[in-house]
């Protein structure tokens, strides 16, 4: 296989985008994009990748929805932005309808923002408002967003909070990581260790459970690793946040929107939040973020809370041609996402069988991810050999994206051709191969 060679134009504007633009979160490779069709991302100089990524999420149908282009390329003659924290507008009335279809009985008032770190912070603040509580809690390892708020709950990466402090009002609690329990039990025997904890500890030792406002959630941790929790656990949960009257915001912002097969990846868990927050993929490939509250919390007072693009018209318009595309087309979808589940499981669970670098593979639906280690036994996270293998997949023409601290997530479009995703499976290995011969505890790196 002959190996991509990145072209001068591409090397040209990363040099002039290193002199430019702050630093974000570019790791491991240097893609430049230009366009996206079908399967494919390519690049400024011509080259194409099977594309893993979707853009972190964000192109969950794909790239070629005509009804979403079209519905963007109307509005844009019309208008694109209507300020609609001031004024009225149809468009973003029609579409919270039909999104309010989509969710569980009961909720009924929607905030439109720009991203999932806005619609988090909304969600920290609307649950603090309606009860009139200080503290919010959240995971370890969890990941909502990097503004002041949302930033407060997240705790993936100390780089991301690192010199943003304090952060006096929000308590972390160890995650369900089951590969990895920070209490060194087994799942189930375990008899759920980290919720007696939350039980036993914080909200006996640190914080009175009457001043807990929420408890903000993922239901597969993404940014954090691609962990996926045992099935009941959400619902151990829920039944202590119950107990005390503290609200459970569920973070959907990668995970849903079909993500895992289901419209929200709560419901895989049979549990249902009181505030839910979406942002990627609703937006049908433009900014949009929604906080979506039950119709019983009530309502904030004028001025409480606005954002002047929530609501922008031209997002609203893709998202709201995106959202008709998914409905009429769900039972389709659904069937899609099962089968390209099945397909990348069994190669992986294979992989895993194969090389002892592959640690563990977990996900449901089309939210996948591999973690690497040095070796089975001691399960030591193993960044080279991640790294390693994002790399060789991308100069064989595969965009994938890392998690956590050493794993992979895969996460294609629902409409990904099987000849494609057996394609990108196949680099995969290879890299995964080229990796396990070079970075096992066993080899010199």
């Amino acid at each position: 296989m002959t190996k991509i060679e990145i072209g001068k134009k591409a090397k040209g504007i990363i040099l002039r985008d290193h002199k430019v633009i702050i630093n974000t979160t570019r790791e491991i490779y240097p893609l430049v994009v230009e366009k996206a069709d079908g399967d494919y991302i390519y690049d400024v100089d011509g080259n194409k990748y099977i594309d893993f990524s979707t853009f972190i999420s964000v192109y969950n149908l794909g790239y070629n929805i005509k009804e979403i282009k079209e519905a963007i390329k109307n509005q844009l003659d019309l208008l694109m932005h209507g300020a609609f924290t001031d004024f009225y507008s149809e468009l973003p009335v029609r579409f919270a309808e039909r999104l309010l279809e989509l969710m569980p009985n009961g909720f009924g008032k929607i905030f439109f923002s720009n991203s999932g770190t806005e619609a988090n912070e909304a969600a920290i603040k609307i649950a603090k408002y309606f009860s009139r509580r200080l503290y919010i809690m959240g995971f370890y390892n969890s990941f909502h967003g990097r503004t002041r708020g949302s930033l407060a709950v997240t705790s993936s990466k100390n780089v991301q909070r690192a010199h943003f402090g304090p952060f006096p009002d929000v308590i972390h609690v160890p995650y369900p990581y089951c590969y990895r329990c920070p209490f060194k039990q087994s799942y189930p025997e375990c008899g759920f260790a980290c919720i007696e904890y939350i039980k036993e500890y914080p909200l006996k030792r640190e914080v009175s459970p009457e001043e807990v406002a929420a408890f903000i959630v993922e239901p597969i941790q993404g940014e954090g690793g691609y962990i996926v929790p045992p099935k009941d656990y959400f619902k151990e949960l829920k039944r202590i946040l119950d107990d005390y009257g503290i609200l459970l915001i569920d973070d959907e912002v990668q995970a849903g929107y079909m993500r895992t097969g289901k419209f929200l990846a709560l419901d895989n868990f049979d549990v249902t939040a009181d505030i839910y927050t979406m942002a990627k993929a609703i937006g049908g490939g433009l900014p949009l973020g929604a906080t979506i509250i039950k119709r019983d919390l009530g309502d904030l007072p004028e001025g409480a809370h606005a954002s002047t693009f929530g609501g922008n018209l031209l997002s609203i318009a893709a998202a709201d041609a995106a959202l008709k595309y998914l409905i009429d087309n769900k039972r389709e979808i659904e069937r899609g996402i099962k089968q390209r589940s099945s397909i990348i499981m069994k190669r992986l669970e294979e992989l895993k069988e194969r090389y002892e670098i592959v640690g563990d593979v977990r996900g449901i639906g089309l939210m996948i991810g591999v973690e690497f280690v040095k070796s089975k036994k001691t399960k030591e996270p193993n960044v080279k050999a991640r790294d390693a293998v994002l790399e060789e997949a991308f100069y064989n023409g595969l965009v994938m994206l890392p998690a956590g601290e050493s794993t992979i997530r895969i996460i294609p479009s629902f409409n990904i051709s099987i000849d494609t995703l057996n394609q990108g499976l196949d680099i995969l290995e290879e890299a995964v191969k080229f990796a396990d011969s070079n970075y096992r505890s066993d080899k010199k790196a």
